[in-house]
């Protein structure tokens, strides 16, 4: 009887055991999906030639897009300048207006006039000739070629009949040519201008060599030197002349603020001025 009683035990014990194993092995585990780890991309860096290198680097403001007092500034695509001058030399005052237009960004339009007051015995009171030209661009600054040339021409028309200088007398007609470089601090030009002058009593002609420098400082203060070296077919009337001209000026914005000194040599005049250029 006892073994048969142990024998119940043992087999019910063994039943549970193998009851355990197959729930154990029916029990599923839920496995999170397998993520790949993700390896960060490197960043493209651009690879840029070390001629090219200034493309990479940010680009300011042109600082002479607005710099009018530039020998080498040219009034942009619809863009209008306006100088208002005054000037004395020789007992005699000069009020004038300097307009240019821009036609498009190769070709300028200007017009200019002024009304002289002579202090002198001389009285030569009045307007002097009105002055129609252009200034067109013959050639740009670009990444391959870095001087600029310019194409000047114009004729002067009207003058008063009481303004008997020879520089101011109607009908004069003029051509040039104007070629410079300029760079971050300096604006290196010259120029070389003939003028004819049709007059019965004046009639001659001259023509000017201008070579011009011309600094950029901090403070949008500018600074210019240059010389005018002019030789007359007439000496007589027109003399050959040796300027030094000096100009200080300060810039807000769109407008300079233009002081002038010009010294002749030979004939040791002396010619002070003052200018407001406005670029709209």
């Amino acid at each position: 009887m006892k073994r048969f009683v142990l024998f119940l035990i043992g087999a019910l014990v063994s039943v549970n055991a193998m009851a355990e194993v197959v729930v154990l092995s029916d029990t599923s585990v839920e496995e999170e999906p397998f993520v790949a780890p993700q390896t960060q991309q490197p960043q493209q860096v651009a690879v840029v030639d070390s001629f090219d290198a200034d493309v990479a680097q940010p680009v300011a403001k042109n600082s002479l897009s607005n710099d009018t007092s530039d020998p080498l500034f040219l009034v942009g695509d619809n863009s209008f300048l306006s100088d208002t001058y005054v000037s004395f030399l020789d007992a005699k005052l000069r009020i004038g207006e300097y307009w240019g237009y821009g036609i498009n960004n190769n070709f300028v339009f200007h017009a200019n006039m002024h009304y002289q007051i002579d202090f002198s015995l001389d009285h030569e009171n009045g307007f002097s000739a009105t002055e129609f030209g252009g200034t067109y661009r013959m050639n740009h600054s670009d990444g391959k070629n870095h001087i600029i040339a310019d194409a000047l021409f114009g004729l002067k028309l009207w003058g008063g009949s009481h303004i008997r200088t020879p520089e101011y007398a109607d009908s004069s007609y003029f051509a040039g040519l104007r070629f410079g470089r300029q760079y971050n601090g300096i604006t290196l030009a010259g120029t070389v201008k003939s003028t004819w002058v049709f007059d019965d009593n004046r009639g001659l002609s001259y023509i000017d060599f201008i070579p011009e420098a011309y600094l950029r400082f901090q403070y949008k203060w500018r600074m210019g030197l240059g010389f005018d070296i002019r030789k007359s077919t007439n000496p007589h009337l027109l003399l050959n002349q040796e300027w030094v001209n000096f100009k200080l000026l300060r810039q807000f914005g769109n407008t300079q603020y233009i002081g002038k000194l010009d010294y002749e040599f030979d004939s040791h005049d002396l010619q002070v001025g003052f200018n407001i250029r406005i670029l709209f």
